[in-house]
């Protein structure tokens, strides 16, 4: 190789290397513009790691609810992880790592209301669903600039949000990832939706709110108010796929696939809202999960046009809701208090999920589908 080939050579990589790092730090200064504009003041954070950007603040409970960006420079795909109702970031760092090892940047937002000091104002704000759908909106319009392939998911609440911006937005999203997805709720909570006048009796009943308990990544309790506003966007989502409140099919096994034929241009209602999903869809589910049962997501996966991988965790494991995407690494780092809650009761301590391995496979399989 000539000495003028090689020093265009390095030129041209020397170029592309300045042009990946200004997309990058582009990207960076609208993701903390986002919280910018809901905390006030922002703050670089303390815990610094190689090829991840975070937003901390001191209205933050601490630096592990920071929203952060995971940066993968050599490659154009792109994952959206949103976390679930009363947690943070933090419970998607598992997840996020996953992701970033197949070659993803990772996007993992922090939704309006969590994750801070004082969240009473947020946590009975009447816009709040709207909040929440406005930033997943914002974050996913972010993450398309960052490359060519858009995939888009979350844990609970963080899954519903996804589908709901899939189904009634404008987007380019590739691809779906459901984990624990919050497609239905206990038959309790959906009971109680249906009471006239019942986000206002909630309100009241929640009283001021309490952010600080055994978990410093998670509230003590989740907002009754909160919930209700979760149940609307699950409504939404039933009406756009006129979706039944009960599951026609049961699936057994750990894992269930379907195929189906190529995307059509036809699944869209007359006001461009999406009735079917017609990309890949991954979902991970426990079948012993009672606050968001297994029938919410085995009714989507039903109406889905893609090529779909579903994990189910048989009920004999008694997963419990939260611990699925919960791996021994990201439990070891939890520092839960178990002296704050009544250890017997079923559910209060995380526990890492026994499954994660074989979890983590399938997802990577699944993410095959955007090599």
């Amino acid at each position: 190789m000539s000495s003028k080939l090689g020093f265009k050579l390095l030129s041209a990589l020397i170029l592309s290397l300045m042009s990946m790092l200004a997309g990058a730090k582009e990207a960076n200064e609208r993701f903390k513009g986002f919280y910018e504009s809901e905390w006030g003041q922002t703050q670089t954070c303390r815990e610094t790691a190689l090829n991840k950007f975070g937003v901390c603040s001191n209205v933050l409970r601490n630096e592990g609810n920071a929203p952060f960006i995971l940066h993968n420079k050599n490659s154009e795909k792109v994952a959206v992880l949103v976390h679930g109702l009363s947690d943070s970031p933090f419970f998607m760092r598992a997840i996020a790592q996953v992701l970033f090892e197949e070659g993803f940047s990772v996007v993992v937002p922090l939704l309006p209301g969590h994750g801070l000091r004082e969240a009473d104002d947020d946590m009975s704000d009447w816009d709040l669903a709207e909040r929440w759908q406005a930033h997943v909106d914002d974050v996913i319009s972010l993450a398309g600039t960052m490359g060519d392939t858009l995939v888009v998911g979350g844990f609970s609440t963080g899954g519903a949000l996804a589908v709901d911006n899939y189904l009634t937005k404008e987007n380019n999203i590739d691809g779906l990832m459901l984990f624990s997805g919050a497609l239905a709720l206990s038959d309790n909570a959906e009971g109680m939706s249906r009471i006239w006048g019942i986000k206002l009796l909630a309100k009241i009943v929640d009283g001021t709110y309490e952010t600080h308990g055994p978990n410093p990544y998670k509230y003590p309790n989740v907002a009754g108010f909160a919930g209700l506003e979760l149940m609307d966007i699950i409504n939404d989502i039933r009406d756009v796929m006129d979706a039944s409140n009960n599951a026609e099919d049961s699936f057994d096994g750990s894992t269930f696939e379907k195929n189906s034929a190529e995307k059509s241009s036809s699944d869209k209602n007359s006001s461009g809202a999406k009735k079917h999903i017609d990309i890949p869809v991954f979902a991970a589910h426990s079948q012993a999960d009672s606050t968001t049962p297994i029938y919410g997501v085995e009714n989507l996966i039903a109406q889905s046009k893609g090529i779909n991988t579903f994990f189910v965790i048989d009920e004999s494991y008694k997963l419990c809701h939260a611990d699925l995407v919960v791996n021994a690494a990201l439990l070891a780092k939890m520092d839960f208090n178990a002296n704050m809650v009544n250890q017997q009761e079923e559910c209060a301590i995380p526990k890492a999920n026994p499954l994660f391995p074989t979890m983590k496979l399938m997802l990577v399989d699944y993410l095959t589908n955007f090599k």
